[in-house]
């Protein structure tokens, strides 16, 4: 009698993981660690001809990033031994044949209904009559995916099968094999399709791509994590931001929905900013380019994170034309933005009497607002932001000029009151 809950996953080791695959990998470990069942990692690399090692290393590095450690790992390549002792005994009791002529091995298919419970979806049943005898070898070396699957469950002592709904249709031929063998039936819950925003097949413009590629764009691993769980899944609050932890704690397959998760890349966005707006800051400083100020860096990580969707957007955002590029070298000006100059001889004195001991935005803000509010806001303040940022629209120039420097505030000041 099984008692402790068994999950695999088992993905084939013939392109990249992409985002459906994470999403069933995922769900499979939150049903195992919230259970305290056993996660297991299957390498399904019977394709000889189209697995590859380096596909098979993407896996592993993907489930390593994303935070899902398994407690055991298989591959179907190092057990060839086990299916052809199986094969042999389903041809010894007549469950299957090798027809005249054939090579293939075949089960005998008693075609009949075939009725299973899924936990999403509920009652399914399947007239299997119209399969036929189908082939479940290509001989008794070389397994078929149906067979190969349903050993290994057994073998594993897998208790529930966790897969996208895409693999209903495979259930039936399983099963047949399972009652063939005199294998138990797991249990069955299929995951909804991951679609793209007009509902059609998740393709790579609409975000279809491999978890490394997320990786590399400057997504946070918990982030994605907790976008997958969304996609399919909900705690029955309006709660969107959940840890690993959380998650394991709060799951349950009766929280996930049978219909297609629709992906939605503004929303993994703006949990990236939710996420970015905790990190250490370390993590910003390793994204920047290569021989910018650390310590100006520093001192504007407030305004990076406000900016941010991802960290690889961190190298346009302060590189050469970038938003943020005026904190690191000064800016080429638009003599039109400066608009009046005259008043910049009493904006530079009133900057060059605070204190360096003073030189904060709060402190600036005092010193220069009653002159704005006297001859008039637009046409103090616009100028000093232009002055300082070279740019129409940029952070608060109070704040700006607090992390320039007082020294670099009135050079710029002093540059742009003498342009030409």
């Amino acid at each position: 009698m099984r008692s402790r809950v068994v999950v695999r996953f088992a993905p084939s080791p013939t392109g990249p993981l992409h985002l459906g695959s994470a999403r069933t990998a995922l769900f499979n470990y939150l049903f195992a660690r919230k259970t305290g069942g056993r996660f297991l990692l299957r390498i399904e690399d019977t394709d000889r001809a189209r697995s590859r090692p380096e596909f098979e290393k993407n896996i592993f590095d993907s489930l390593a990033w994303l935070g899902l450690d398994y407690d055991q790992i298989y591959r179907q390549s190092e057990r060839g031994e086990i299916y052809k002792k199986h094969l042999a005994n389903l041809l010894a009791s007549g469950a299957a044949l090798s027809a005249p002529g054939e090579t293939v091995i075949r089960l005998r298919n008693p075609g009949r209904p075939v009725t299973f419970t899924d936990l999403i979806r509920g009652e399914i049943t399947f007239n299997t009559s119209e399969l036929g005898d189908f082939v479940i070898a290509k001989s008794l070396s070389e397994p078929l995916y149906h067979l190969a699957v349903v050993v290994d469950d057994w073998e594993m002592e897998v208790t529930h099968v966790i897969r996208g709904e895409d693999h209903i249709s495979n259930t039936s031929r399983q099963i047949l094999i399972q009652e063939a063998l005199g294998a138990p039936r797991p249990t069955y819950a299929h995951l909804p399709l991951i679609l793209a925003s007009n509902r059609s097949k998740l393709s790579k413009r609409h975000g279809a791509v491999s978890v490394i590629e997320y990786r590399e764009r400057g997504y946070l691993t918990a982030a994605l994590v907790n976008y997958l769980a969304l996609l399919g899944w909900n705690p029955g609050t309006a709660e969107e931001i959940f840890s690993l932890a959380d998650l394991t704690e709060r799951f349950s397959l009766d929280r996930v929905q049978p219909s297609g998760a629709v992906f939605n890349l503004n929303k993994l966005n703006w949990l990236n900013r939710e996420y970015l707006k905790q990190c250490p800051d370390e993590i910003f400083i390793e994204y920047l380019p290569t021989g910018l100020d650390q310590t100006v860096a520093k001192k504007i990580l407030p305004l990076i994170r406000e900016r941010l969707a991802t960290l690889a957007d961190l190298p346009s955002l302060v590189g050469e034309n970038g938003e943020l590029a005026y904190f690191f070298r000064r800016p080429t000006y638009d003599k039109t933005l400066l608009r009046n100059q005259k008043y910049f001889s009493k904006l530079r004195a009133l900057v060059e009497a605070i204190p360096p001991s003073d030189w904060r935005a709060d402190r600036l803000k005092t010193a220069i607002m009653p002159y704005a509010d006297e001859a008039g806001r637009g046409e103090v303040l616009w100028p000093f932001r232009a002055a300082l940022t070279g740019r129409e629209k940029s952070a608060d120039p109070f704040i700006v000029a607090a992390i320039l420097g007082q020294s670099e505030t009135l050079a710029r000041l002093d540059y742009a009151q003498h342009l030409d």
